[in-house]
């Protein structure tokens, strides 16, 4: 038995509780009435698709901007959300998730195709036991149960209001992030250490290119100058 499961046994001997989302907090939607202009040399932050569908964790530093007016009656963003895509080509890449897991100090706003999900009590969850939970594979397979559609599918926030979620004490959920987050540190050093060997054997193949390949100095009969 490792030390996770010895904490299970010791803090829930009746096992980890399991509860539904909407018993658990409450969805929003993202921008709405916004065009394409609106877009341009905006006074606020907001988050865009791609920040959610490749960032467990949200990227803060944001530079995308949108216009919005004094008194706008818009949703923004705050610790604790989980942010989701809201439509893809594909079932199984609808709902990726994105968890704010920093404070926020500012008026950032959620991009109109995605959605956000706020906690009744964000003090019962760690925001990265969360980023974890919600790209686990038995989070996916429920998740992209909520999607329909053809050429284009999209997310039913019924359906997706009944996904079940463990809900462990707190200090499990930290001991789980410890230890998946050495895991997610040892993934990105590795991708960094690859990238970098890449990019030299590349740059090794276009000298090694150039040399082999170029013929200055020989003449159009085939004889050295």
């Amino acid at each position: 038995m490792n030390e996770i499961e010895k904490m299970i046994e010791t803090l829930c001997p009746d096992g980890v509780e399991f509860r539904t989302l909407d018993e658990l907090g409450y969805f929003y939607s993202g921008l709405t009435g916004k065009t394409k202009i609106h877009f341009e040399n905006g006074n606020y932050k907001y988050v865009t698709y791609m920040n959610i569908y490749k960032n467990p964790a949200l990227n803060t530093n944001i530079t995308d901007t949108v216009k919005i007016a004094e008194g706008e009656n818009q949703n923004k963003i705050e610790y604790g959300d989980i942010l989701f895509t809201g439509s893809s080509e594909t079932a199984d890449e609808c709902g990726m998730s994105s968890v704010v897991n920093e404070k926020i100090n500012e008026d950032i706003y959620l991009n109109s195709f995605c959605f956000g999900f706020r906690l009744n009590r964000v003090s019962d969850f760690s925001p990265d036991y969360l980023k974890h939970l919600f790209r686990s594979r038995n989070l996916r397979k429920q998740i992209s149960l909520t999607a329909s559609g053809v050429t284009r599918f999209n997310i039913s926030k019924k359906k997706f209001s009944k996904i079940v979620i463990p809900v462990p004490p707190l200090e499990i959920q930290q001991k789980i992030v410890k230890v998946l987050d050495i895991f997610t540190e040892l993934e990105a050093t590795l991708e960094a250490t690859l990238e970098a060997e890449l990019s030299l054997r590349k740059k090794q193949y276009e000298y090694y290119r150039n040399k082999l390949l170029t013929f200055d100095n020989i003449t159009d009969r085939g004889v050295r100058k």
